[in-house]
């Protein structure tokens, strides 16, 4: 189909990240181990929480939420990536990219309100420690994770549907790994003076909100941390906020970098690196990052390997 002598595409080349066949076996091999550790770790943690009575607490149910996310986060990228690096044929259809960028979408919105509801954990936890299991009970917890998945994909829907409005045409190469939206804003061939609009209010409305929330309870922890009169109160107060505010600071900074430049700073090689941190880094390090410093989860692990060892 042609407008204006210009063929409206149907599908992309994904060049993903090298051309270079010996490369291409070696990157293969390097995000199968990427993908397989992640699967494994997210999903491990997943099962401690759910067979240990001691992680049985709304933090480590957010922990759990955030780790079966990633669970299947990764897998909107990763599967992709496989193939375009040991096959020729490295199209994607439109709506293939369609539905990788709506589930990106998903899983993106939703670590933004999950982190988010992460901090209100933390800050009723230390805030107020004596009205914490009454602060967060069941009902709350299972509401905030719920309402997590319900605004990503709320978002996801209003994105994906204001992105796929435009038609994209010219030359069909995407030197990404991904569908993402800044590639796709440089291949419309339509007016996309509402769409970047649309995409900032909604972009930035969502990931500034939740930062803010995040923020103001940190806010509110420092000074009741502060309050604490022993230092060993203190580390330990602070000690239960460092993985959290870890993967806050990695998600938050590597979408931030990408969508809060100028369009006259992009470079797709220098994003399709930030890109590779939320999409497959973050989920790869946050099981690490709340199981290693955690002393609960640690030992419902070596209680799980001395169980299996006893019944072998």
């Amino acid at each position: 189909m042609e407008v204006h002598n210009l063929t409206i595409l149907t599908e992309f080349i994904l060049l993903g990240f090298s051309a270079d066949p010996q490369w291409q076996l070696i990157l293969f091999g390097m995000f199968l181990a990427i993908y397989l550790v992640t699967l494994s770790g997210n999903m491990t943690l997943v099962i401690l929480i759910r067979i240990d009575s001691r992680l049985h607490t709304p933090m480590y149910f957010f922990i759990g939420a955030l780790s079966s996310l990633d669970f299947w986060y990764t897998s909107v990228y990763i599967p992709k990536i496989l193939v375009t690096c040991v096959s020729e044929d490295k199209r994607i259809s439109l709506a293939g990219c369609g539905a990788q960028f709506f589930f990106s979408c998903v899983a993106a919105y939703t670590e933004c309100y999950l982190l988010a509801a992460m901090a209100y954990d933390r800050h009723a936890a230390i805030c107020n420690p004596l009205l914490y299991s009454g602060i967060m009970s069941t009902s709350l917890c299972t509401g905030l994770v719920a309402g997590s998945y319900i605004g990503g994909l709320l978002n996801a829907i209003a994105h994906t549907a204001n992105t796929f409005r435009l038609s994209f045409c010219g030359e069909n190469i995407i030197d990404h790994f991904i569908c993402d939206v800044l590639p796709l804003v440089k291949m419309s061939c339509t007016d996309t003076h509402v769409y970047v609009i649309i995409l900032s209010s909604v972009v930035g409305f969502t990931v500034l909100s939740c930062l803010l929330a995040i923020l103001i309870s940190y806010f509110n922890i420092l000074l009741a941390i502060l309050r604490i009169r022993s230092a060993s109160g203190r580390r330990k107060a602070f000690s239960t906020c460092v993985s959290h505010l870890f993967s806050v600071t990695l998600f938050y900074g590597s979408l931030l970098f990408m969508y809060s430049r100028p369009s006259s700073n992009y470079s797709l090689k220098r994003d399709k690196l930030a890109a590779l941190f939320y999409t497959i880094v973050n989920p790869l390090l946050n099981p690490f990052i709340y199981s290693l410093r955690n002393k609960d989860v640690k030992e419902a692990f070596k209680k799980v390997i001395q169980t299996f060892r006893q019944e072998g």
